[in-house]
């Protein structure tokens, strides 16, 4: 851990020049990634501080511990059963700063929610989005589609935050959601399936695309069941020509506005696709977040019969559905995260 508090601090100090370039200012991507990396080493920094002067204090108590005042001696050592936890805690927790830790954690987060056959997963659009209001988190719509029939087809939202994408990863999967619908007469249970998928925003750093790779059309917004909404030619798709990746984005006011949400969705699914390849070639399938790296395996069942949210992958249950999807889910997120951690340090 030595080696890596001292690599941490000559950073901390190497950072500090680059944000202090005024060429940095006017680089905005890499103003935000060192703003991340600045964040992150300045708390180490500061309980790197804090742990010297705990220790510093453990000494003296020690010290003063072989005195023959029977007095002075009673204080060191109320002082050494108080300041021994307040290390043990510092240390651990320097210790989990100084981890390795994916350097896509800090970024914001791309989510996509795509409802199965027969679903309308509103509920877990609206849980979501609750989620990140809790933790303060910024929630920016890039695409909502409505089914033929009404309800929600597909949601893309990016949430912005601190560390939004290493709190999120691991929501990636299938969704399974029992309910008895108010149209079921015989009280049944209707059972649908939402996928979702949450990517790293991506930055121009990370993806490069090229005009050339690129085609993009412009077709009228259109509502439900296809009716016109938009007398102009503002929605757009693109089409990632490499890869055959294709987004449309039409809830934009402008064409030109669409087109830049289009293009940062795409972004962030080509980066996602070359994360993806280059952990299968460093043999590290996501199996902690979902089971077996498909993202096809069922994760999580949220049963409203009985208030009943399971995650399959760490055998949890709790009957609280009602405050889960209310946005209370940092319990749940929580205990997938470590699981999924330690699944990823011990690929």
């Amino acid at each position: 851990m030595d080696a890596r508090l001292r690599q941490a601090l000559a950073r901390a100090e190497e950072v500090a020049r680059e944000l202090a370039d005024p060429a940095t200012a006017r680089n905005p991507a890499k103003l935000r990634h060192l703003g991340r990396e600045s964040a992150r080493l300045e708390a180490i920094r500061q309980l790197h501080t804090r742990l010297e002067r705990l220790q510093g204090e453990m000494a003296q108590a020690r010290e003063v511990l072989q005195e023959k005042d029977p007095d002075l001696s009673q204080l060191a050592r109320v002082d050494v059963e108080r300041l021994k936890p307040e290390i043990d805690t510092a240390e651990r927790r320097l210790a989990e700063l100084l981890a390795p830790a994916d350097p896509l954690d800090d970024r914001d987060a791309i989510v996509e929610i795509r409802a199965g056959t027969g679903g309308d997963e509103a509920a877990l659009f609206g849980m979501y989005t609750r989620f990140c209001e809790r933790r303060g988190w910024r929630v920016e719509v890039l695409s909502l589609s409505e089914g033929s029939l009404g309800g929600l087809k597909e949601a893309v939202f990016a949430v912005r935050g601190s560390k939004a994408y290493g709190t999120l990863r691991y929501e990636s999967g299938v969704h399974r959601v029992q309910r008895v619908p108010v149209t079921e007469t015989q009280g049944r249970i209707h059972t649908s399936a939402a996928t979702v998928a949450v990517l790293p925003e991506a930055e121009e750093i990370d993806v490069k695309i090229e005009d050339k790779d690129l085609r993009i059309d412009v077709f009228r917004s259109g509502g439900p069941g296809g009716q016109s909404v938009n007398t102009t030619d503002s929605a757009v798709r693109v089409t990632h020509l490499p890869t055959g990746l294709e987004v449309k984005c039409q809830d934009q006011k402008s064409q030109l506005q669409n087109k830049i949400k289009a293009l940062e969705i795409l972004r962030s699914r080509l980066l996602d696709r070359m994360v993806a390849e280059q952990e299968a070639t460093r043999a590290r399938e996501r199996r902690a977040m979902v089971g077996t790296g498909d993202r096809s395996a069922k994760i999580r069942t949220y049963n409203f019969p009985q208030n009943r949210v399971t995650d399959h992958r760490i055998h949890f249950t709790a009957h609280n559905l009602t405050d889960v999807l209310d946005g209370d889910l940092d319990e749940l997120v929580s205990a997938v995260k470590q699981a999924g951690e330690k699944e990823r340090a011990s690929a």
